[in-house]
């Protein structure tokens, strides 16, 4: 039997939709029986269509699919679009003002039971949803980050080149360069007891495409450190790569504050400032006590030696005594301060 293949996506749909026949191809995302009337919400990476089923009218073999389908079984669905009743549209869906009522229904591909549910949010834990991978990328929740990345990587693309940078991809077997961590070795064929390296960054290849008169280049680069994972560390990772030539501080400041407003506000319509506030380290170790501050809360450190000198606890005291904070101020300047207070 041949399949039916589908005529619109399940978030195109519609109210100026209704009377059009159409075919639909996608998950059941849940099902609700009313009676042998059959309420079918199928789901594809654009949208979610109701899907109406009457099997009071005796269809052939309609009643039979229908008791069979479960959450997740890949469905294609044959019917004609048509308008909510008023006291049933669902604002909540872009295509809440129509329906299909499916006049034949066919399963692509049945599913066992769920390990978990798909939602918009799945609550199972990081290792269930690892391991069934493919279910957990159905979910809303990971359908929108993962349109958001492609969303950015774009935005990054249509910006870098309308500044007439190049993207120029770096090659990914390499020889070992010193870097901030290890590299990853991967054994070379027809050369035995060599080996090619992983990059941790294209920081040479970069550089000899500055040499080589590509004054501007970019990529959207894989990178690779051999470390342990933390909070902002992984095995793995991708990052936005830079090079320009015959240029200043303030220029390369000026294309990153550009690049930043146009990816914000292409990808999540975000006004950012024209220019980004700027610390020197001085000024970020004084009152953050860190180089990388988080700034969205403003709760600077206050030097709180005046009050511990008037005050009677000897406890403070002593440890203002030893002079660790003049040289912790003093390290920030780039300056040595020798002995204790």
């Amino acid at each position: 039997m041949e399949q039916m293949k589908r005529t619109i996506n399940c978030g195109a749909l519609r109210k100026g939709d209704a009377g059009r026949e159409v075919v639909l191809n996608g998950w059941v995302h849940r099902k609700r029986n009313h009676g042998g009337i059959f309420f079918v919400n199928l789901r594809d990476r654009y949208g979610v269509t109701q899907v109406t089923v009457d099997t009071t009218d005796g269809a052939a073999g309609l009643a039979e699919i229908c008791a069979e389908l479960r959450n997740e079984f890949c469905i294609a669905v044959k019917g004609v679009a048509r308008a909510r009743p008023d006291d049933m549209v669902n604002s909540a869906m872009p295509t809440g003002e129509i329906e299909v009522l499916a006049s034949k229904i066919e399963v692509l591909n049945r599913c066992e039971v769920l390990p978990f549910q798909v939602d918009d949010e799945s609550s199972a834990g990081e290792d269930l949803r690892l391991r069934y991978r493919y279910l957990d990328l159905r979910s809303g929740a990971m359908q929108e980050r993962i349109r958001l990345r492609n969303d950015v990587a774009f935005a990054i693309r249509e910006w870098m080149i309308g500044n007439d940078f190049y993207e120029i991809e770096t090659p990914t077997f390499i020889r070992s360069t010193p870097e901030g961590a290890r590299d990853f070795l991967v054994p070379s064929r027809l050369y035995p007891g060599k080996f090619y390296a992983l990059p941790q960054s294209p920081q040479i290849y970069k550089q000899l495409l500055m040499v080589s008169g590509f004054d501007k280049y970019f990529q959207i680069a894989r990178c690779y450190r051999d470390e342990d994972a933390r909070g902002d560390r992984q095995p793995e990772f991708t990052q936005l790569d830079i090079e320009m030539s015959f240029v200043s501080r303030e220029d390369v400041l000026a294309v990153i504050e550009g690049l930043f407003a146009h990816v914000f506000k292409k990808t999540l319509g975000l006004d950012l400032p024209a220019a980004f506030r700027r610390l020197t380290y001085e000024e970020t170790m004084e009152a953050y006590g860190t180089d990388k501050p988080d700034l969205r809360f403003e709760m600077p450190l206050q030097d709180f030696a005046p009050y511990v000198e008037a005050g009677a606890f000897q406890a403070f005291k002593d440890a203002l005594a030893t002079g660790e904070a003049e040289r912790q101020k003093a390290a920030a300047k780039g300056v040595t301060v020798q002995g204790g207070g």
